[in-house]
This record gives C-alpha cells, structure tokens and sequence, in this order.
C-alpha cells in the first residue's frame, strides 16, 4: 500500500513560486539575478492599513474569528460588492478566507464530484487546474491566442460546455496575461451561459482595481443578473491594497454554497487570521486614493515593458488591458541556440538559458498552459525592469 495519496500524482508543483524561489536561491550564493517572477506589489502596505492591525492587537482581537469572517469586514465586503459593482450582496452571502487561493479551493471542494468539468480559459494561473484535480474534476481548457489579445470568445465558450460542465472559471484582469474583458465581450459571454443553466460562473477579480487607460472593469454579475444565482464572485485585498502576506480573500455568492464553503473551511482551517481582517475592514471602508496613484506606477511600468520587449529580436508583447504581469511570445526564437550551443527548443528552455546568461527569472509560458510565451511581472522598479529588458534584448540578439 502507498504511503501519499494518489492525488499528488495528479498536481504538479507551481512553477510561479519555483522560479522565485530559484531566483532567491542564486541570489543568495552570490549571481546577479534580476526575479521577475513574483506576483507581488513591491509597495508597502498603507499605515492607516498597518495602525488598523496594530489597534485591534492593543484592543485584544486576538482570539478566535467566525468561521466566515468577522461581522465588520462582511458588512465591509458587502458595502464593497453594491459600491464598486452594483451588486447586493448581504453579509451572509459573503465569506472571508485565508487568500483568494481558498476561497477558489472550498467553492471546489464544496461542488465538484469526479467526473465534474470546469471550464479554464488558458493561459491560466498556475494554481486553477491544481485545484480542480484535488478537488476531484477534470478541468477542460479553452483556447485563446495573443491575436484576440488572450481572451474567451463565445464560440470557444460554447464549444467547451458538455453536460457535465459545473464551472467556467474566469480571470479578469488575468494572471498571466494582463487581459481583462469589457462590458460587451462579458455580455457576449453571458449570452452563451444563459443558454446552459447548469453552469456557474466563478469570478477570480483579484486585480479589479488594476485596469489602465479607459479601461472601465465590470464583473460577469453585475453585466447579466439573471448569472447573479450561478456566480461566486471571488476578490480580495492582496494586490491593490498591498497587502499579499496579509492572507485575505473574499467572496459573495448565493447563501446555500456560502454555507458550504464555510462548513469546509470550519473543517479545514476555521477563520482567517482576526489582526489581518481587522485591517482588511480598513482597507476596504478607508481611503482609496493610494490605488490610483499605484495604479499609475504601474501603467508607467508596463508602458516601459512592452515597449523594450517589442525591441527585442524575435519578442512579440502585446499590450495588456490590466494586472501587472505582460505574456510576450517568443515563438520567432524557438529552434534557435545560445552562444554555448544550447538549443531553444520550447519556452521553458528560452527562460532557463535566459536565466543561465543574463540573470533574468520569468516564468516559461507553459506553465500557464499556453506557449511558446512568458510572464513577466513588473511589479519591480523601473530601474530593475529596465535593466531586465535590456539583458533580455542582449540575450534574444545573441541567439542563432
């Protein structure tokens, strides 16, 4: 008899936090090494943020929370939802977890029965199709491609639904690659699920409040609510509040998958961390002008990005609509070798001798499902992307 399970044969290892933690490594025994790979803001976290922790530390919130969450920060989430997207949600309906990572691990675990399908529009984030194998479904993976810009078309949406389809699983802005979808390509989305009253919609808006240009975000709820009792509409504080190694996430959906989420969750690690959501209660209901100023930052850093990479010989980068990341394909590079004689014959290749060469650590584009590409965060300096984008220009022109 095996000792681990026969799940771990189905779930592989996130190759996000593999090459961040091989960049950290040839960090520390001394290589120059520019991490490209974290989906991290290098801000810090706001103090009115930081005294909101520090108070409920000195008014002894230190005990055990609800399971779901504490009632401020639902009645926060909830003012949140009906505020920013015109969605009513009541506290009941909502649920705080520790990261958005299990808020989309519980809806899983509280739904899917083997054979179960969840839609996956790829590229996709490393972690979405883990899940649905521990969880016990099969995730069915729907093609996009850099020529309509990484996103979902009705056809390929319709194209996926079986019977046994239970969730499409959706990312805007997405991580890895930046796309976010507006009103009309979400409305034309919604047309299709209205045929297939089966499936839920799951709603990984994370970087919500990243979006650049006129870019004006929309969630799947708030464009069709007839969707609104087959949609868990996921967010949390993580990336525009600056506040990733807080551990909050959230969600608001119908109260009978609430409710199983939270006898999950209460099973598994009961209530996220009390400190982390009393500053998570400031962080939605306190000031929220720090996000345009990032948000700014972050617009400029991607207009550096794009532009240096689409200098690079053999790079193509198309200009994403938000989050911080940018997916350029280096497909033109594939079959040729480095100065050593290595031959670049996939992606993953393309990054580790980018690696090897220049010190540069991104993320091979198969990892998220779909290459030959790589994700790039530029959640960096200008300074240190600059530089990057320069290697990887000398890196790309030494390639024969």
């Amino acid at each position: 008899m095996a000792f681990l399970a026969d799940t771990l044969s189905r779930v592989k290892p996130s190759a996000t936090i593999a090459v961040t933690q091989k960049a950290r490594e040839l960090k520390n025994a001394g290589r120059d090494i520019i991490g490209l790979g974290a989906g991290e803001p290098d801000f810090d976290t706001p103090d009115n943020i930081k005294n909101a922790a520090i108070e409920a530390i000195r008014r002894g919130e230190t005990k055990y929370p609800p399971v779901s969450g504490i009632v401020p920060l639902r009645e926060a989430i909830a003012k949140k939802f009906k505020r920013e997207n015109n969605l009513d949600y009541k506290p009941e309906q909502t649920i705080v977890g520790t990261g958005g990572k299990q808020i989309l691990f519980n809806a899983f675990m509280a739904t899917l029965n083997p054979g179960d399908e969840v839609i996956i529009p790829r590229p996709y984030w490393v972690s979405y199709p883990e899940m649905v194998a521990i969880c016990g479904g099969t995730s069915v993976f729907a093609d996009t491609s850099i020529d309509n810009g990484f996103k979902l078309t009705p056809a390929v949406l319709e194209k996926a639904i079986t019977p046994k389809t239970k969730w499409l699983l959706m990312n805007s802005p997405s991580n890895p690659s930046g796309a976010a979808y507006s009103e009309a390509e979400l409305r034309a989305l919604a047309d299709v699920l209205l045929k297939h009253p089966q499936v839920w919609t799951l709603t990984d808006d994370m970087y919500e409040h990243l979006t650049y240009g006129d870019f004006v975000f929309k969630t799947i709820a708030e464009v069709e609510p007839k969707l609104y009792e087959r949609t868990l509409t996921m967010n949390g504080v993580s990336k525009a509040y600056a506040m990733t190694g807080w551990r909050i996430g959230y969600a608001a959906g119908p109260v009978q998958l609430i409710k199983a989420m939270d006898m999950i969750q209460g099973q598994q690690t009961s209530g996220a961390c009390t400190i982390a959501q009393w500053a998570s209660v400031e962080a939605l209901n306190g000031p929220q002008d720090f996000i345009a100023k990032n948000k700014a930052i972050f617009q400029g850093r991607r207009d550096l990005v794009v532009s240096m990479l689409n200098q690079a010989r053999g790079i193509t980068c198309p200009s994403p609509e938000g989050a911080f990341y940018v997916y350029p394909s280096c497909a033109q590079l594939i079959g040729k070798k480095t100065k050593a004689g290595k031959m670049i014959d996939t992606d993953e290749a393309f990054c580790s001798e980018l690696l090897e060469a220049e010190g540069v650590a991104v993320v091979f584009g198969s990892a998220f499902g779909l290459g030959p590409n790589f994700r790039i965060s530029y959640a960096t300096s200008e300074t240190l992307l600059e530089e990057a984008c320069t290697r990887i220009q000398r890196f790309t022109a030494s390639l024969t």
